[in-house]
């Protein structure tokens, strides 16, 4: 009997890896999904937190990516292994301070090594000639190969007929006709496609799944570094950049306050983590504060604080503040009014 050639797929949770994947199940490949976490992803958290989108199910894209493929996925923390990709990308960050080429690189390299490690013959992206600005230009997708160590082993199915033959290829183990020719930024093929294959309900195209795309969210984490003073990150820094309101009056501290019921059960299981502050006077969100304030700076606070409670018309509004050290202050706080918090405050 012949081998069972079989490959690992990188899932995203996006279209073009949900399509990529199939094409090669249509070829009789064995395939099984692998998924890389990063604590930059954006499924499975916000997605969980926050309203929006609220007609549509609360799920993790690539898990239901597998589902409808019917394949077996893998999901693999690669923080701490990330955070080097992050802090010093050989080949510099995109529009914001997303790493992209050398993140492809890195994911692909952990293909590689799982795919030897499990005995499997080759490795599928969703990767598209064009598509992506830094990662996925024809001048750089063999950087991709070469610096992973994948080299012809990697498969690109969507755009394989605008590339050289790999070894799938070569060897017969997929047959080159049936892989696409895909190219640019535009998604109207991959959706013909998804339409032709019956998928529905699939993650936006051209959505993105890393937080580090977004400007909001990298000049979060810019703002954060430079306020610490280093580069140092957490998971839970990663998670509270992606909560709530973020207001820093200076440099000393910085105010992270919820805008709706999901983030504040949020946050507040943070609570005995960071100093934290709410209205007892009125109904309002829980904020923590991030930093080392003084006390003109906890008054600060407060008054902000007001500004989004339902005591927001009122004269003052009594708030509660729980400092780290457990010391506990009872202030009345008058409201900042609507144009009084600077914009510069807001990160």
């Amino acid at each position: 009997m012949s081998k069972q050639i079989r490959a690992v797929s990188l899932i995203s949770g996006g279209l073009d890896s949900l399509l990529s994947t199939k094409l090669l199940l249509d070829q009789g490949i064995h395939v099984e999904g692998i998924n890389f976490f990063t604590g930059f992803c954006v499924e499975g958290h916000t997605h969980a937190i926050r309203k929006q989108k609220s007609d549509k199910p609360k799920r993790n894209n690539a898990l239901w990516v597998a589902e409808q493929l019917g394949i077996k996925l893998h999901i693999i923390d690669v923080i701490e292994e990330y955070r080097d990709v992050l802090l010093n990308p050989k080949h510099g960050y995109g529009k914001n301070m997303n790493p992209c080429l050398d993140c492809k690189g890195f994911m692909v390299k952990k293909a590689k090594q799982w795919m030897e490690e499990n005995e499997f013959d080759f490795i599928i992206t969703g990767e598209v000639m064009g598509q992506r600005p830094m990662s996925q230009r024809k001048e750089t997708m063999p950087i991709v190969q070469s610096e992973s160590g994948a080299n012809d082993l990697l498969l690109r199915p969507l755009c394989a007929k605008h590339l050289p033959p790999t070894k799938a290829e070569i060897e017969g183990w997929v047959d080159r006709e049936k892989l696409l020719d895909f190219s640019g930024r535009t998604r109207k093929p991959q959706m013909a496609l998804a339409k032709e294959y019956g998928f529905e309900d699939y993650a936006t195209p051209a959505g993105g799944c890393c937080f580090l795309t977004d400007k909001q969210y990298s000049d979060k984490l810019v703002d954060m570094w430079q306020a610490r003073g280093n580069r140092d990150y957490q998971l839970d820094d990663l998670m509270m950049l992606k909560v709530g309101r973020h207001i820093r009056p200076n440099k000393r501290f910085k105010m992270i306050i919820a805008r709706e019921e999901g983030e504040v059960k949020f946050l507040e299981g943070y609570r005995n983590q960071y100093a934290n502050l709410y209205s007892t006077s009125c109904n309002g969100p829980i904020a923590l504060i991030d930093g080392e304030p003084n006390q003109e700076d906890i008054k600060i606070a407060a008054k902000i604080l007001a500004r989004y409670s339902q005591g927001r018309d009122e004269d003052l509004v009594d708030v509660e503040v729980k400092l780290e050290a457990g010391v506990v202050q009872q202030l009345s706080a008058k409201p900042f009014g609507a144009d009084e918090i600077p914009k510069s405050w807001f990160v």
